[in-house]
């Protein structure tokens, strides 16, 4: 391990770390409002791929009724893969406003609050707070080769396509970022693309 690398992965754990501490209350009130809305469990466990598309368990707030079906998500992470230009209109996850999305959840999209559990994923060493989106196996499926340089890094919790657009981009797009950033990955990217993240959250900019 090289030494950015080292110094990369001590400011993930710190940083990881001390949010979890700090918006501990916050998070608790989220678990709270969770199991108030709908039954099922406070997290969504999922298998996706990182890095060298070594398999892992990423961990989210539940966003969606238990036991939701992901066939429709599915189909259409296929049809983007299959049309590279995002279809009509060209946007990703136009799904983000089908009826199996609890109100809770809902605003938990909004403001990504959602993806808050992964803090836990990047001290496990399994992502880190800046790398290409965590992909869901069944994309692979259809992944044409060039697509396969995105797991050449962890994937992580923030991005260059999370700030550069997010959902305003095709799926396309997305993938052209996750590589670039493969491909330059540095601690200081990481720094700048960490700057960026809060004031496009905050902005709520390329959500759906």
């Amino acid at each position: 391990m090289t030494a950015q690398r080292t110094v990369r992965r001590l400011l993930d754990i710190t940083l990881a770390a001390a949010t979890l501490l700090a918006l501990s209350p916050l998070l608790g009130a989220i678990a709270l409002a969770i199991r108030l809305e709908s039954p099922g469990p406070v997290v969504f466990r999922q298998r996706r791929l990182g890095r060298g598309r070594r398999p892992f368990t990423v961990l989210k707030f539940r966003t969606m009724r238990h036991g939701a079906d992901a066939a429709p998500h599915r189909e259409y992470v296929h049809s983007l893969i299959d049309r590279p230009d995002g279809g009509e209109g060209g946007r990703l996850y136009k799904l983000s406003v089908d009826d199996r999305i609890t109100r809770v959840g809902r605003f938990l999209r909004a403001w990504s609050l959602d993806e808050l559990p992964q803090l836990v994923n990047v001290l496990r060493g399994e992502m880190a707070l800046v790398g290409p989106r965590p992909v869901i196996p069944y994309e692979v499926e259809r992944y044409p080769e060039r697509y396969l340089a995105r797991f050449a890094v962890k994937p992580g919790l923030t991005g260059l396509w999370q700030v550069s657009g997010r959902n305003e981009r095709s799926y396309e797009e997305m993938v052209r970022f996750d590589i670039e950033y493969a491909q330059r990955a540095s601690l200081l990217l990481d720094l700048r693309i960490l700057a960026k993240t809060l004031p496009v959250v905050l902005a709520r900019q390329g959500v759906a």
